[in-house]
């Protein structure tokens, strides 16, 4: 029987929650838990994060975002290319294929590992509904072909609001955060999970400056004369209006606003899912010995074995949505960037200091050891 029970989950965040999640992988990877790791559940910057960990390559992993520049990720469109390709080039699969390997080939070799990866997908295929899924797509490493899984980690990590779906095998997939960003009841639902132990990225959202719009406005003045353009200025100023009253600035800032609404909502009632789940198992339980007490002594001596055993057989045989043998042990760090946070706006000229990474790492292997060192108290 094998000794690995334990389940890591990782939430989505974008660059501040790759970072911190590295810094929670660095942690954990010192710790004696990390030989008890089976299965890692990603979303988003989870998928991604959860590869390199399955492949004990956190080093390579930490070389790769170290280096990682804004456009290396998603790369802005011109102002003349339109916004029927996204309003961003996905650059971030060409920049990890020549800093890491092909996606694919990092596929193929997580597959033959010992921690098994498991990512979810929104789907996005037109058509009709399917309910058995409900816009949510789960690859494991195990079962799906490695250039299935490639493309599933890579549509994971593909914010919607800047870039369009990929294909996954048969579906339209983009960034999993939509249906699920901390996928914490995918490892309830597996059977041989013993223990979870998950990392939720807690955003920080910060009032944009209207720089950049008035930046762009600035350069565009110099062409004034032609109409267009002299419309352009005026939309440019009336969004910039917008923007110091705190409304969306525009579409894609209104698109980037309902994400976080539904990340913070779907991750939020993951966890809540998950501890009424645990309270229900342990209510069942408390139940399931009083009625068992209640029985023997209330039964004639004669039937008491009989009516105990009968009790226990309804118990078992009871069937519930969830598993009601055991409350899992769950441990969950939260990935707050505090003041380290990155811009996380992907605009042109932005830059990632040094130093704000190595601090955003080391403040994720913190906030990890401060909960380890406070679930062993």
């Amino acid at each position: 029987m094998s000794d690995r029970d334990l389940a890591l989950v990782l939430s989505g965040g974008g660059m501040n929650g790759l970072l911190l999640e590295l810094g929670f992988l660095k942690r954990l990877r010192e710790d004696p838990l990390w030989e008890r790791v089976a299965w890692i559940y990603g979303t988003s910057a989870g998928a991604l994060c959860g590869m390199m960990g399955a492949l004990d390559r956190l080093d390579a992993l930490e070389e790769f975002v170290l280096d990682l520049r804004p456009e290396e990720t998603f790369r802005p469109n011109r102002l003349w290319q339109t916004p029927l390709n996204g309003l961003h080039d996905y650059a971030l699969p060409e920049t990890i294929a020549r800093r890491l390997a092909p996606v694919g080939e990092l596929a193929r070799e997580v597959g033959t590992m010992p921690i098994e990866l498991v990512v979810t997908v929104t789907d996005v295929t037109d058509g009709e509904l399917d309910e058995s899924h409900a816009y949510e797509r789960v690859y494991s490493s195990r079962t799906t072909p490695s250039d299935v899984m490639a493309t599933a980690v890579l549509a994971s990590a593909a914010i919607s609001a800047l870039v369009l779906p990929l294909r996954v095998g048969e579906v339209i997939g983009t960034d999993g955060g939509w249906v699920r960003n901390f996928p914490l009841g995918h490892a309830y639902d597996n059977p041989d999970v013993g223990e979870i132990i998950g990392f939720r990225y807690v955003s920080r959202v910060t009032r944009g400056s209207g720089e950049n719009l008035a930046r762009l406005r600035r350069r565009l003045e110099r062409f004034r004369g032609v109409p267009p353009v002299r419309a352009l200025i005026g939309d440019l100023r009336a969004a910039e209006e917008r923007q110091e009253r705190g409304e969306p600035a525009h579409l894609a800032d209104m698109i980037v606003r309902l994400m976080r609404v539904t990340v913070a909502r779907n991750t939020e009632l993951e966890v809540r899912s998950a501890n009424e789940k645990d309270a229900s198992v342990r209510e069942l339980e408390a139940l399931r010995q009083d009625v068992v007490a209640t029985v023997r002594r209330s039964a004639a001596p004669w039937r008491r074995r009989a009516a105990v055993a009968e009790v226990q057989a309804h118990f078992a045989g009871a069937r519930f949505p969830f598993r009601h043998d055991r409350a899992l042990p769950l441990t969950i760090v939260r990935g707050d960037p505090g003041e380290d946070a990155l811009d996380s706006t992907f605009r042109t000229g932005l830059e990632w200091p040094m130093e704000d990474k190595l601090a955003l790492v080391a403040r994720g292997y913190e906030q990890t050891d401060a909960v380890l060192r406070e679930r062993r108290s």
